[in-house]
């Protein structure tokens, strides 16, 4: 009966060593983990971590309006040349198109004319001048003749200022002005082309520069789910361009009213664009993330084992105690598995060879 009693505590012993998925494991204070394989796993602790909540939408690359300059004529004429084409880069005072205008030949011919008579009323007060100081013309002859000459000055400066400001130094005596680039960037819009005539009353703009070096991503988001979403969130754009490639921006505006039709928030994201890879109007597939107030445990998701649908660890207590556990994952997110329940905060989790322990211990 002794001996019976003996065998029986023996198979218990067996039967709970070879327990299939949540098992201690010591067997003679021998380590399960040789020296060698300690050297080469890896570990990675449970703990509580704020959750990371994701939202995936679309939208679309755009510039940054901020970085955008319009280029407006400042008068009449006939394009002469265009000499840059949409999409290309241009540099800060490059010429862009040259325009022969009527109005540009006709404000130096009144300022020729202005030069004419300065130099006439000039030549009358100085003459004035020297009678009146000569006692032989009278005072009211000096002053008349002063004013003529101050007005002559003025008319003058204003015409020259007038052509200074409008043509901004880039205008000529023949009547053609050039226009440049104010700025660095890409031609985003051109409107004009050679043998074109711009009006005295057009208010359209000829060229939009733009600097897309760092560019805006304009993201839809639905009613459901605008509570998600905040400023400073970080945001994972991906485009059809560049398959599999990721880059990272930030939520730095949301609109505070919905679009009437398609009923969606519109929330901006600011994008460094250093490599200029991203062109506006791309189509963008977006990954808005940002931390809730619930935490959760939280593992590497290099830790999960995947068996017969359930989800397993191995737990790492020393090298003669090694522990599987089923686990219960409440969500992965950026390498990050969030565990509903399975798990106790501090305990070790083996992240490397950790399937060759689980077949071991579970003797599959």
């Amino acid at each position: 009966m002794k001996m019976l009693s003996k065998y029986f505590l023996l198979l218990l012993l067996i039967y709970s060593m070879s327990s299939c998925h949540h098992a201690t494991i010591i067997v003679e204070n021998k380590p399960i983990i040789s020296d060698s394989l300690a050297k080469m796993i890896q570990y990675d602790t449970a703990d509580f971590e704020s959750i990371r909540n994701e939202l995936k939408v679309t939208g679309e690359i755009d510039y940054n309006e901020n970085n955008v300059v319009k280029i407006f004529p400042f008068s009449s004429g006939q394009v002469i040349q265009v000499l840059v084409s949409q999409g290309e880069m241009v540099t800060s005072g490059q010429t862009l198109a040259i325009i022969r205008s009527a109005e540009v030949a006709g404000n130096y011919q009144d300022l020729s004319s202005a030069f004419n008579d300065l130099a006439i009323a000039k030549k009358q007060y100085e003459n004035s001048n020297s009678l009146f100081n000569n006692g032989i013309s009278s005072e009211r002859e000096y002053l008349e003749s002063k004013e003529n000459y101050n007005k002559a000055l003025a008319i003058v400066e204003k015409i020259r200022g007038s052509i200074d400001i409008n043509g901004k130094g880039n205008t000529t005596s023949n009547g053609t002005y050039v226009i440049k680039a104010p700025k660095s960037g890409y031609i985003i819009e051109k409107k004009i082309f050679e043998g074109g005539y711009i009006r005295s009353d057009n208010t359209d703009y000829l060229f939009v520069i733009g600097d897309i070096r760092d560019v805006w991503v304009w993201a839809n988001i639905y009613e459901t789910d605008i509570a998600k979403i905040h400023e400073g969130d970080t945001a994972l754009v991906s485009t059809l361009a560049y398959d599999g490639q990721v880059f990272k921006g930030v939520v730095d505006k949301m609109n505070q009213q919905l679009d009437p039709i398609s009923k969606v928030l519109k929330i901006r994201i600011r994008l460094a664009n250093d490599s200029v890879l991203l062109k506006p109007e791309m189509f963008a597939s977006i990954t808005v993330s940002s931390h809730s107030r619930q935490k959760a445990l939280c593992i590497s998701d290099q830790c999960l084992i995947f068996e017969n649908g359930k989800v397993y660890v191995v737990v790492y207590h020393d090298n003669t105690n090694v522990e599987v556990k089923q686990v219960e994952v409440l969500y992965s997110s950026y390498g990050k598995a969030y565990i509903k329940s399975g798990l106790s905060e501090g305990e070790r989790i083996i992240s490397k060879f950790q399937l060759l322990l689980f077949d071991e211990l579970t003797d599959n």
